[in-house]
């Protein structure tokens, strides 16, 4: 048998020795049974017991003391002071006098109440005031904290996001429901008024048929609305014609497209836009004589009282009463314009008196010869009576240069954004 071994090839020699060494050690290994832990693995279906410690179910979290602390809230009514709320909150005058003597802001917030503020005091558990807020708006809030080293105040604030809106509408009675029926704001409204009141007088020109669109930002906190911003752009057209205003946030002032100022030396309208009485007539019977007269000017009819405001920057010219005019004011624009007042029932400047563009300067009424309350505005240039609805305006001051480039280039981007919200308004 060992020669025949021997006679085989070497390299079948070899093979034959290696498989018997594979045949050993295979035999030597132990059973596949005995390497597995039995005692490590679990039956299903077996209930087994679980230990839990009980203090890894206790949440560890402090509860801050500011946030366990009963709030009272009070409204200053009209004639109250900082000492009669306090008093109604049951707390004493010499806590305010320690307040009010802890630091100049917190003696302003309270000692500059008004009718309708809000004070809100937070007492702990042994009924000591804590914390006093006092509602700023609907994302701020002045808060005095009690210390150790005594009262310390602050302004709170929420985090304020922004967001865009589109409103539009056609005018079929008059602005205001239009506007109304859009959903715009009271302050929207004078806002947009205010904005193209050097283009429009809104007591006289606006015609059934005028529309608007503008595009506005809102105020949102903590998801909700919570205040309408400023008008982004807007574009207004009025008997054919069509005006476009878009805010530049580096001045805040508004200007046309071209970057033009949508501000002009005077207003169209000298007060709050309301029903009108007569236009510019030169040939107008007068109310009181009945003969055909010059009437150069326009009467606009509102509530007595309500506020007159300068059309444009200058000095009174004169500031008195007559038989006639009642109480009037003359104001000089340079010197080529000047405009009239009359009818008044209250001056509120004197002459000589530099006055601004919408400063007021006296109230409406129905002082000298009228039959009713209102105002009688007169526009003229150079000495010569014009209709302040139709006459041209000088500009102020409109942008050049870079400052130009980049309004334009955002004026662009502002009046395309308010086109893809009307026509998602229409889709919609």
């Amino acid at each position: 048998m060992l020669s025949l071994f021997a006679r085989l090839p070497r390299i079948h020699r070899a093979l034959i020795i290696l498989f018997i060494a594979l045949i050993g050690v295979a035999l030597a290994l132990p059973e596949p049974q005995s390497l597995r832990q039995e005692k490590g693995f679990y039956d299903v279906g077996k209930i087994y017991p679980l230990e839990i410690e009980a203090a890894n179910l206790t949440l560890a979290t402090q509860t801050s003391p500011l946030a366990q602390l009963e709030w009272k809230k009070f409204t200053v009514g009209s004639g109250e002071s900082a000492a009669v709320v306090f008093q109604r909150a049951g707390l004493s005058s010499r806590l305010l006098y320690n307040l009010t003597n802890s630091g100049k802001e917190i003696k302003a917030q309270l000692t500059k109440l008004r009718p309708g503020d809000v004070l809100q005091f937070g007492f702990d558990a042994n009924n000591d005031l804590v914390q006093i807020r006092r509602p700023i708006n609907t994302y701020e809030a002045y808060v005095i904290t009690q210390t150790a080293d005594g009262y310390q105040g602050a302004i709170e604030s929420k985090e304020v996001n922004y967001q865009y809106n589109y409103a539009e509408a056609s005018i079929t009675s008059n602005f205001w429901n239009a506007a109304k029926s859009a959903g715009l704001t009271a302050n929207q409204i004078m806002e947009l008024a205010g904005i193209f009141g050097w283009d429009i007088d809104f007591a006289l020109d606006i015609r059934s048929g005028d529309s608007f669109k503008i595009l506005y930002q809102e105020k949102i906190v903590e998801g909700e609305v919570v205040e309408r911003g400023q008008i982004i752009a807007a574009i207004f057209t009025n008997q054919g014609d069509t005006f476009k205003a878009i805010l530049d946030d580096k001045t805040g002032n508004y200007f046309d497209e071209n970057g033009r100022a949508m501000k002009k030396a005077f207003l169209r309208s000298p007060l709050d836009f309301r029903r009108v009485t007569s236009n510019f007539n030169p040939t107008r019977r007068h109310p009181v004589t009945g003969k055909v007269r010059a009437h150069r000017g326009t009467d606009y009819a509102a509530p007595v009282g309500t506020p007159i405001w300068a059309a444009g920057d200058g000095i009174v010219q004169k500031s008195s009463y007559n038989q006639f005019n009642g109480n009037y004011v003359f104001i000089k624009h340079s010197n080529t314009y000047i405009t009239k007042y009359l009818h008044l029932q209250r001056r509120m400047v004197k002459t000589g008196q530099r006055v601004k563009q919408g400063q007021t300067i006296g109230t409406l009424g129905g002082t000298g010869r009228v039959t009713g309350p209102h105002l009688h505005y007169e526009f003229l240039v150079n000495g010569v009576h014009k209709n302040a609805r139709t006459v041209k305006l000088p500009q102020s001051k409109s942008l050049t240069g870079k400052a130009k480039q980049t309004f334009m280039a955002n004026a662009d981007l502002r009046l395309k954004k308010l086109e893809r919200y009307r026509e998602l308004l229409a889709y919609n």
